[in-house]
């Protein structure tokens, strides 16, 4: 039977509900860690990192339209936010959180999330390549205690310990698929290794040593803010760089999971979701975020296909904050670090070192960039922006160069000029060079038929070719124009040639 590469409309159609469940526990496993050291990263309360992973997590698994994909409290969303946070409180950062999920909301509504296809494969890779590297860096950065309110690196049987764990926790979720996958690898790692750190009594890193995980339900409340265009001043430009962090880091995840399971999410439905997950998180005391890379690397990986491991990994978040904190808080630090470390060298596209030699090096510069971009900022946003512009730029001088000219002289004496290669902005200037006005006989024909005139800087051109041969006292005749082009072009009666083989594309999308 042939698969068919759309999202079921059903997300509860086929369900394997055994990989579900593993994976959302998994998930919701992994998720702990990275919520508590982002919250506690921006000097908010640790609730606030796991508010943010059940709210996110929740909203989108039933909103969303991207089944497999798992969101949470973020560290590139509040990464942005920590300034705000810091001059103004945390009011004024749920403020900004809920602002920044309105926007959201309209870029779906409005069904601006297709544009996420701009984005090419090199840029791709660099995101992917600078998250990994920044995935790996935060694991790395556990190997530190604090002691007496000072900050150092592990050392002796603490680092040796620590280590081995690690390695231990490595080796089963490398191990382990080998033998079977009836289990998620993940799970059954940190299964293992807190079990062996329980009953051995083993000194070790924990996750109470970052913060206590209990708490209660999350409860509506509206910002402590004034209500006026000063707070609107203040918050805007903060929410305005969270919703665009937010949504390109969500709906590049989106892109990784089509490509994973060979399958078709829905960009705007879920720039709605994010929106619409990023407003509860401002009213119930969320610090907000995004799809989660790392998180749904390993919920595809455990074999999740649907929502409901979002979900299952989501309630598991509610469980730990409301019951399981105690547990929870007894889990090492190593077995989490493993897990995730494991994460980001399977995010890392090591396919793009294998292809580098088959790239052209504007594409191999622009995925280098963007993963430095990527770790030394932070700003997956100005990265990937950053990415796009020299690709478009690099794109538009590559076209520029390809348009030509083939001359001939026909029957009647008129020379003509027939134009191959797209005539726009950047080849604007060649296209005038092709024409020796002063030596051309009396009249001319420009043939567009493999050409095609792609914005209003061609159509200058165009005219201003017309006129310069006016000038001259000698004729224009252009073919092969599109009705758009024709109604452009100003007094353009008396030297259009309309034919049945005119094309009819558009020099500017119809409203």
């Amino acid at each position: 039977m042939k698969q068919s590469n759309q999202v079921s409309s059903s997300p509860f159609k086929n369900i394997n509900v055994k990989n579900e469940i593993l994976a959302g526990l998994t998930v919701s496993m992994t998720m702990i860690p990275e919520s508590l050291s982002f919250a506690i990263l921006a000097g908010l309360s640790p609730l606030m990192g796991l508010y943010a992973a059940f709210l996110m997590g929740i909203v989108t698994a039933f909103l969303g339209g991207r089944p497999g994909m798992v969101s949470g409290g973020a560290g590139s969303t509040i990464v942005v936010l920590m300034a705000l946070a810091a001059t103004h409180g945390v009011q004024y950062l749920l403020a900004a959180v809920i602002l920044g999920g309105l926007l959201q909301m309209l870029v779906g509504i409005f069904k601006l999330g297709k544009f996420v296809r701009l984005i090419p494969q090199p840029v791709m890779y660099g995101f992917l390549n600078g998250l990994a590297i920044i995935i790996f860096m935060a694991q790395v950065e556990q190997f530190k205690v604090v002691q007496q309110g000072v900050t150092s690196w592990m050392s002796g049987t603490t680092l040796l310990i620590m280590a081995g764990l690690t390695l231990l926790t490595i080796a089963v979720v490398v191990l382990l698929p080998r033998l079977t996958k009836a289990v998620p690898a993940s799970l059954v790692a940190i299964i293992v290794t807190f079990a062996l750190v329980y009953f051995l009594h083993i000194p070790t890193k924990k996750v109470i040593d970052i913060a206590s995980v209990s708490g209660s339900l999350p409860s509506f409340k509206l910002p402590g803010v004034p209500f006026n265009m000063e707070t609107l001043k203040i918050i805007f430009p903060y929410s305005l760089v969270m919703a665009g962090v937010g949504l390109i880091e969500s709906l590049l995840t989106l892109n990784m999971v089509d490509e994973l399971t060979n399958t078709k999410g829905n960009a705007n439905k879920e720039s709605v979701a994010q929106g619409i997950a990023n407003i509860s998180n401002g009213f119930f005391g969320g610090m907000g975020g995004c799809a989660m890379v790392a998180q749904t690397v390993v919920n595809i990986n455990a074999g999740a296909r649907t929502k409901v491991s979002a979900v299952i990994g989501a309630l598991g978040i509610l469980a730990v904050i409301l019951i399981g904190g105690p547990v929870i808080e007894q889990i090492p630090m190593a077995a989490l670090v493993g897990v995730m470390m494991m994460v980001a060298i399977e995010t890392f596209q090591w396919v793009s070192f294998r292809i580098i030699k088959k790239m052209p090096v504007s594409d191999i510069i622009v995925g280098i960039l963007v993963a430095a971009i990527t770790v030394l900022l932070h700003n997956l946003a100005l990265a990937v922006l950053i990415g796009v512009i020299i690709s478009a730029l690099v794109f538009a001088w590559d076209n520029a160069k390809r348009i030509r000219a083939r001359k001939s002289i026909d029957e009647n004496g008129r020379k003509i000029y027939e134009i191959y290669g797209p005539l726009f902005f950047g080849s604007a200037t060649s296209f005038q060079e092709k024409f020796d006005i002063s030596e051309d006989p009396e009249q001319i024909v420009i043939d567009f038929k493999e050409s095609r005139i792609a914005d209003m800087s061609a159509i200058e051109s165009l005219k201003k070719l017309v006129e310069k041969y006016k000038q001259n006292g000698k004729t224009v005749t252009l073919r092969h124009l599109s009705p758009d082009c024709i109604r452009l072009l100003d007094n353009a009666a008396g030297f259009i040639e309309v034919s049945v083989e005119d094309p009819t594309y558009y020099v500017m999308p119809e409203k």
